[in-house]
């Protein structure tokens, strides 16, 4: 993996090169972390969807590492209060969890300034299914959840996935593993939850 992305730096090779970057994150070797942020500072500028997937890169690994602040920086200074920040968000889950009816041949699609056109139904599921407070992930999971259903308050609807959230809520919500933003977010999706059955 390091060879791979240490060879594709052209234009035409950011895919591969992101890609064996993120799979690379999973290795547990004691000079990953070094590895990969000296090859993200060694990125060339490539304006703002290269340098937004860079960070949630970057986050991510540092997640996977046990560096929690990273993801919750990643979230307080690229996703909050940035509508172009948070539709990526939003289009990069819902395309890998399999949204979307067609295949991207490019990153693009994620740089729209809206949530595309897909159902959220998958994502809501995935990301509930992604509620553990033990999880690297948690603070983006809590985040992604919140701003999908900002977005598309029709997935409050009764349903399985409504059910499960529902169910975790009490749990996440108990945990001491939370940031207090995770935990705003949260208490703002039981009142939805609430207001939505009433």
């Amino acid at each position: 993996m390091r060879d791979t992305a240490e060879q594709a730096r052209s234009e035409e090779q950011f895919l591969l090169r992101r890609q064996a970057l993120y799979l690379y994150g999973y290795d547990d070797q004691p000079d990953t972390s070094e590895w990969l942020a000296h090859q993200q500072a060694t990125e060339r500028p490539g304006g703002w969807l290269i340098d937004w997937l860079n960070a949630r890169s970057v986050a991510a690994v540092a997640a996977r590492q046990g560096d929690r602040e990273r993801m919750g920086h990643f979230i307080d200074t690229v996703l909050l209060d940035d509508d172009r920040g948070e539709a990526a968000n939003l289009n990069y889950w819902a395309y890998w969890v399999g949204e979307s009816r067609h295949l991207e041949l490019s990153d693009d699609f994620i740089a729209s300034r809206e949530p595309g056109q897909w159902p959220g139904d998958k994502l809501l599921s995935h990301l509930v299914n992604g509620l553990a407070p033990h999880h690297g992930y948690v603070d983006l999971t809590v985040h992604s959840l919140w701003s999908l259903l900002a977005i598309r308050p029709n997935l409050l609807k009764p349903g399985a996935a409504n059910r499960a959230l529902r169910d975790r809520l009490p749990v996440m919500l108990d945990s001491r593993e939370l940031s207090a933003r995770a935990r705003r977010e949260l208490d703002s999706i039981r009142y939805a939850i609430r207001l939505a059955e009433a």
